[in-house]
């Protein structure tokens, strides 16, 4: 389901009047296999719902630093050294070529990329939303029954040409990396990764352009649909909306020129489309998302939410 392309700058919808989703009891509980993530005699456990900070996605730039997946057509393949899903960034380690799409680590369905990835807060968000959007013209897609019903911890998986999954705490994050026998990257090398063999500030170049990267864009969701990009985080439909060039949120490796060389192979949308968490004590995720207004490339960075946080703007990519 896709939300209409706007006629203008700001698609032309009506405006919502949704609150804020209300708390939940929904906690993040890792299995038995995800022990020793940070601190293997601290198991990660969460507060109550999302945290109360919100991310306000127009802010907060530092800079820092001075199953087989599908290919795109002639991709070539990686080293010896990674994974086929994997590029191998001079040897020292594996990163993933696109950002993560989720399913269910025991039987592999795929989870919707609209949801955080726990029952309960799934069935929150879509029981809440549904209710905001009642009586309007697009209504909240559903997740899988599945979801719905059964309890489910998420596994990491990098294909190109699907809707990469937002919505992700770094706690899941990393229990999502794990079970697909990675584990998130961390901070340095996940920006060496961005910056490609060239070593440049922005996976294209030295100088920041606009459109070649899916970020900077024309519109944001929230003040699309809520009249107020600052709430509403939750809403299940923010990642559906169109601007005015098109979905704000791209299928993976869909912005071709967006990539971090390395030799024949490249890791796609490292700046823009998701957000990424790495590795870090308070938390901290890199490169921005599509509608954040930032130029700052490999070296965009935000650290003001703890692991626990989680919003539509929000994914990853894991490293090896």
């Amino acid at each position: 389901m896709k939300l209409p392309r706007a006629a203008s700058a700001l698609c032309l919808l009506p405006l919502l009047a949704c609150s804020r989703p209300p708390d939940t009891t929904d906690q993040e509980r890792p299995s038995s296999s995800a022990k020793g993530l940070n601190d293997a005699s601290a198991p990660l456990t969460v507060g109550e719902g999302p945290p109360a900070l919100l991310y306000l996605p127009d802010g907060g730039d530092t800079v820092q630093y001075g199953v087989a997946p599908s290919f795109l057509p002639g991709l070539p393949p990686t080293s010896q050294r990674c994974p086929i899903e994997m590029v191998d960034v001079r040897g020292r380690f594996c990163i993933d070529r696109y950002e993560v799409t989720l399913v269910d680590q025991r039987q592999g369905r795929r989870l919707s990329p609209f949801y955080h990835p726990t029952r309960a807060q799934t069935a929150a968000s879509f029981r809440e939303w549904s209710r905001a959007a009642l009586g309007q013209r697009f209504p909240v897609p559903p997740p899988a029954d599945f979801q719905l019903s059964e309890d489910f911890e998420p596994r990491a998986e990098s294909r190109a040409d699907v809707t990469p999954s937002g919505y992700l705490s770094g706690n899941l994050a990393e229990i999502a990396c794990l079970h697909a026998g990675k584990r998130l990257c961390t901070e340095n090398e996940w920006v060496l990764a961005c910056r490609g063999e060239s070593a440049r500030k922005f996976p294209y170049g030295t100088q920041y352009e606009e459109g070649v990267c899916n970020v900077f864009r024309e519109a944001h969701p929230g003040q699309i649909l809520h009249g107020d990009m600052s709430i509403g985080h939750l809403d299940p439909r923010l990642n559906l909306v169109e601007g005015a060039a098109g979905p704000l949120l791209r299928k993976t490796g869909a912005t071709t020129a967006c990539r971090s060389t390395w030799g024949g192979d490249g890791a796609y949308d490292m700046v823009g489309n998701l957000d990424e968490w790495v590795t870090a004590d308070r938390g901290a995720f890199l490169g921005g998302f599509y509608a954040r207004s930032t130029r700052e490339g490999c070296d965009a960075k935000v650290s003001s939410h703890p692991r626990a946080y989680f919003d539509y703007s929000l994914g990853t990519r894991c490293c090896r």
